[in-house]
């Protein structure tokens, strides 16, 4: 996992595991991989894996089924939706706005980028 600067390594371990769920490569329900394993497979260290899973269970993305392991809650997707949504506006809206405005960027191309990237990432969606 390539980690950015600027934003806590647990808070972007965090951000994968939401994008596990919004990907459905974690199912609903699942048991999720373990503390120690998900550090060794990003080379971090557990307690940040272990920061990262506490602020997911506070968000109540993940429950934690003592001896059992961390499992994904039922209403996951909605929860991490709302959540990156708000933290999408709140932080970042506001530097594309700027930057649109700057570069005299139309929404109307955006509309259209934004088209060509789902139409060539996201397929499987299209219906």
């Amino acid at each position: 996992m390539d980690f950015r600067e600027g934003q806590a390594i647990y808070l972007q371990i965090a951000e994968y595991v939401c994008e596990q769920i919004l990907l459905k490569q974690w199912p609903l329900g699942s048991k999720i991989i373990s503390i120690r394993d998900l550090a060794v497979a990003i080379e971090v260290n557990p307690n940040t894996v272990q920061r990262a899973y506490d602020f997911l269970q506070q968000h109540e993305i993940i429950t934690n089924k003592r001896g059992v392991g961390y499992f994904i809650e039922a209403n996951a997707i909605q929860l991490v939706i709302a959540f990156r949504k708000e933290q999408f506006i709140e932080n970042e809206l506001s530097i594309v706005f700027r930057n649109m405005y700057l570069l005299n960027i139309s929404t109307e191309e955006i509309e259209t980028r934004y088209k060509k990237f789902i139409e060539q990432n996201f397929k499987e969606k299209q219906s």
